[in-house]
């Protein structure tokens, strides 16, 4: 009994120190970015925060590397999308709110949707890579050359791909589908590199949603629902993707079609 309390008190202070941990790092990257606008330290200080990745031997750098790509990609994001408003010219309480929504949202990240390890939850951790990554890439690649942003694309689209292909166990193709689905996300980031539609939320003009993250985000999450459906029944069931399918086109053509003459080429 005595050693049962030991564990349960030993997990109950390592569940603590993980929750300040993490916490304080998402406000350390805020206040850098507030108090000294660097995106290069507050970008440091996320690098430093996965120091176990190279806490092994060197020749198992790489695997830890790629198994922690997601989450190197969404919160790389949060530190751009939050230098982007700490950097806009809007009224200062906005700032601060905006600031301090984005930073809730990342301690979320750290702490309820990274752990977790459930199928759901993996979609979930792809998709933020592919929607924050995307929404990022684009609110700043806009004077960058074009290599560099195609490039940036099939890196999050292999990355976004290959993650969520860890969760099937018997999958022998994963690394074939996570480079083809790299290019076809590279193909659409270079389509956009040349017309970027972007949207402003409500209330808050300092932030942009490119039209291509949107597009992204829906190819992915429908071509997620397809690969499930073919591994369990070794086919497309029109039924397990149909709402998804029609979803994803109707988006696209309000996107495509309408909205191109509300939003904001970038």
């Amino acid at each position: 009994m005595e050693f049962l309390k030991l564990v349960r008190k030993r997990s109950f202070l390592s569940e603590a120190v993980y929750t300040v941990l993490n916490i304080a790092l998402a406000v350390a990257v805020v206040i850098v970015i507030r108090y000294t606008g660097s995106i290069g330290f507050a970008i440091g200080l996320v690098v430093l925060s996965k120091w176990r990745v190279f806490a092994v031997r060197p020749r198992f750098w790489w695997a830890n590397l790629r198994s922690n790509l997601v989450d190197f990609i969404v919160s790389i994001s949060f530190v751009l999308h939050m230098y982007i408003v700490n950097d806009a010219a809007i009224g200062d309480p906005r700032k601060l709110l905006l600031l301090g929504i984005l930073t809730i949202l990342y301690i979320g990240w750290l702490l309820f949707i990274k752990p977790r390890s459930k199928r759901a939850f993996i979609a979930v951790q792809a998709g933020s890579a592919v929607l924050l990554g995307t929404s990022a890439l684009f609110a700043l690649s806009y004077n960058w050359p074009a290599s560099l942003v195609v490039l940036a694309m099939w890196l999050i689209g292999y990355t976004a791909a290959r993650h969520i292909l860890s969760a099937y166990d018997d999958e022998t193709h994963g690394l074939f589908l996570s480079l083809a689905w790299g290019v076809i996300l590279a193909q659409l980031g270079w389509v956009a590199y040349h017309w970027t539609i972007a949207y402003n939320l409500p209330f808050f003009t300092a932030l942009h949603i490119p039209q291509v993250a949107i597009l992204a985000t829906l190819m992915s999450f429908l071509a997620f629902k397809s690969y499930d459906s073919f591994h369990k029944h070794a086919k497309i069931r029109i039924n397990d993707i149909i709402l998804p399918l029609l979803f994803t086109l109707s988006v696209a053509l309000v996107l495509l079609t309408i909205f191109n003459r509300v939003g904001t080429a970038i």
